[in-house]
Formats: structure tokens, sequence, C-alpha cells
């Protein structure tokens, strides 16, 4: 990482350097939150959670290599310097935000209700063809996540691909001033987090908090096809570069070709320009997602060669639309979470299966007052996309199977149990619901499921 000292950490967050003086100029070697990630020279950031207290294990830390810990209160027996703190959650985000100013380079923020990491990837996909780029990994996109990423960076960074989640109000904000993104992208505004941002304007109010800290001359790319994104007319004096499938859009695709096997393959359309590409992914969301990254690429100068090797680099991850075939099925493993929107379109890309097509969704979370009557629409959108069978588990999920004429299971359990008796040799079966429902158990009892 580029050179951070211990002095600069203090003065940064404002806390009470503790220790040798003369250690003040020790710069650290990386900013660790987990004791076991320790390595020499490292800043140990002690959180207490809610079954384990990082204070506890500060010692630890120190006989690791650890060169310094940030702290809500001293340690017993310090060996190492350390820095005493009101909240380390708090100092973290202050430390991040002065790592981040020893960068002058494009930083990309990416948020949206849907498509958030997966687009994330495909930004990265396109600007690793020309630059040197850092990108958030796993779920690491909240107010820890996001300043754990940006002290992540390694000193040679070229371009920082920084993903940016929110479930309420001032959330995006705080982000944003971490970040100070110099191109911000937005997917679509969606039907998520309902509980406490009401509904789509609420959402949309809260996404494009991330404006507020954009760093001066900032760019903006919006997806063009949604309603409330395409109502954003101008940014802090700027005409937002908007994409989508719609002809209209500055970057929009034609001649869209989904295969369930070989991806996608479109004509990505901008600036009299026509790339033809091949999406090694499943679902047509990606080509959106495909146009949003060469629109960042060409912003960064990129050549037409690049923004097509990048597009076609690029990898899923996770639980994310990922298809597995067991022989007897195929399965679309997209069970890290759901949201109405997202849910739909899964739909639209089971729908582009052949052969007999199952979709086994659970409880929605976050959805507000209106949770029920979303979870019904959304059984009656599988209904019209020609969904053979729909199978549900959780007392929400009972409304989408009642909108879905599906058949409906109390638990995780009670579905698995039922499985064999309704998967049938050839069917894709899509597995989709909020993480907290613990989906991944279908897909890996399907993973395994004998069928004749």
């Amino acid at each position: 990482m580029k050179q951070l000292t211990l002095e600069e950490i203090a003065c940064a967050c404002g806390g009470q350097y503790v220790g040798d003086e003369a250690l003040k100029q020790t710069a650290i070697t990386s900013v660790e939150r987990d004791s076991r990630q320790i390595k020499n020279g490292s800043l140990f950031l002690a959180i207490k959670g809610e079954r384990v207290d990082g204070h506890d294990y500060i010692e630890k830390c120190f006989e690791s290599g650890a060169a310094c810990a940030v702290c809500e209160k001293a340690p017993e027996n310090p060996t190492k310097p350390y820095i005493l703190v009101d909240s380390t959650l708090e100092a973290v985000k202050l430390i991040a935000k002065a790592y981040r100013r020893k960068f002058d380079i494009p930083v990309i923020g990416i948020s949206g209700s849907v498509g958030k990491t997966s687009t994330k990837e495909m930004v990265y996909a396109v600007l690793s063809q020309k630059y040197k780029t850092h990108k958030t990994q796993g779920n690491l996109n909240n107010e820890l996540g996001v300043p754990l990423t940006l002290l992540a960076m390694p000193d040679d960074t070229q371009a920082a691909v920084i993903e940016m989640g929110i479930s309420d109000f001032g959330e995006m904000t705080r982000l944003s001033d971490m970040v100070r993104p110099t191109i911000c992208l937005l997917t679509i505004i969606g039907c998520c987090h309902l509980e406490k941002l009401g509904d789509r304007n609420g959402v949309l109010k809260a996404k494009t908090e991330m404006f507020k800290y954009a760093a001066e001359n900032a760019e903006y790319i919006l997806n063009g096809d949604d309603d409330k994104l395409y109502s954003v007319t101008e940014i802090n004096g700027k005409r937002p570069i908007y994409f989508g499938f719609a002809s209209d859009n500055d970057y929009y695709a034609e001649d869209i070709e989904n295969s369930s096997e070989g991806g996608i393959s479109c004509t990505l359309c901008f600036d009299n320009t026509r790339l033809g590409v091949t999406i090694p992914a499943i679902g047509n969301y990606m080509v959106s997602n495909a146009l949003a990254a060469v629109a960042a690429g060409k912003l960064l100068g990129l050549s037409d060669e690049q923004l097509k090797n990048g597009v076609e680099a690029y990898k899923t991850v996770g639980s994310r639309a990922n298809v597995i075939n067991t022989g007897s099925i195929k399965i679309i493993d997209d069970c890290y979470n759901a949201n109405p929107t997202s849910v739909k379109a899964s739909l639209d890309t089971l729908a582009n299966f052949s052969g007999r097509a199952v979709a086994v969704l659970g409880d929605m979370k976050e959805l507000g007052r209106e949770e029920l009557k979303l979870h019904y629409d959304t059984g009656v959108y599988a209904k019209q996309k020609g969904v053979d069978l729909v199978v549900t588990a959780g007392p929400l999920a009972k409304k989408l199977a009642e909108g879905a004429n599906g058949v409906w299971y109390e638990d995780v359990d009670g579905v698995i149990k039922a499985l064999p008796y309704l998967v049938r040799r050839g069917d894709t079966v899509l597995v989709k619901a909020s993480h907290s429902m613990q989906f991944e158990k279908i897909v890996e009892f399907l993973k395994e499921l004998k069928i004749k």
C-alpha cells in the first residue's frame, strides 16, 4: 500500500496515539479486522461484533507482527503502540478517506438495486485491459466494507471499481465521502430496502446521494431504460451518459442472441461504432452490464479492441446466475440475494432455457408495507413468463406461490424433501431467495440429486 504512517492515521481519525514517540513514523503494510490475517506491519482494527470483540485479540495481533491497533479501550498490557478512538468503525472511515486522497486515479463508484456486483465485475474486466485495476472483493460494499476496500488498494493501482451498497438514507452520502468517485454508475432503481426507503422514489433519492461527493468534473453513467434514472437529466451541471436496450440511449445493443450454453452474442452500439461481442454469461441483463462497462471504458480511453476483450473476459462470481449442469438437470444458482426486480430478471433468464422451467423461490426481505403484494405480483410474473413449476418456501413466499399457482412449503427443509418428487430429468431449475433463507442448501441438494 502507499505510505501511511501511524502519525497520519492518528491525525486522520482524531485518535489519541499511545506508545513510543519514535514509532510514529512507522508505515503500516496492511489494514486488518481479522486477527488471523495479521502480517508484519499490519494495522489491526479492534471492532466489537455481536459474537466476538476484537479488543480481546490485540495482544495476539501484536505477537503476530501488528505494528499498531486502533481501539476503543486501552489494551491491558500493550507491547506496541495503539490509537485510542471513540468508535473504531467511525475511525476506519476517516482513515480510508485520507488514504483515498493519496490516489489521483479513476475511481468508479457502482450502485443500484440490482446488478451491482455483476456490473462491478464487468467494469473490472474491461478496465483491466488497460489499467492495473483494484475492485471490491466479495460483499465488502457497506460502511465497513468500502473503507476496507479502499485501504486494500496497492501502491501501483491505476483504477479502482468500488461497489457501494446501502439500505437507508444517509449511507450513500457517507460512502461517497470516502470514495469520491470520478465516475458514478447506477444500474437500476428497483423495489429493495423499502422498509426504510419507502418506495422507488425513496430508492432513487438514496442512491443518488452518491453524486454529493463525486469528484470535481466527475462523469455519470445511468441506465436509460430505468424510468427513475432516465428522469435524471443533469447532475452537477453535466448531462449523464445513458445505457440500455432502447436505441435512444447513448450506448445500446442490437442483434441479441441468448444461448443458455454459449453465452450471449450481441452488437454494442455507440459513437457510430458497432462492436460485436460474446458475453460469457447468461441473462439479457448482462448485455446492459456490458454497455455500462463499455461506457466507462470509453471515458477512460480504451480502444475498441480492449473494450471487446474486456467484455469477453468477464467471469461470474459466487452464487450469481451460475449455471451448474449435473448431467440430468441444469441449476441456475442465483441464491445470493433477491428482491422483486432481481427475481423477475432471473425469471427472464430462466425462460431462455429449453426444457421444463422450474423456479424455486423464497422470501424477499425488507420490502416494507407492500411486501405481500410484491410477492404475489412476482408470482404472477412467473406465471406470465411460462414457468412450468414454481416451488416456494417461507411465510412471505406463500403469496408468491398463490400468484404463480405454485406449491408452497414452510421452510427449506420442506422444499428439499419434496424436490425428488417434483424435479424431472431435463429440467432447468432456478434457485433464488434472500440470503437469510439459506437457499444454498437447496443448490447443494440438487447437485447431488439422482434423477432417473
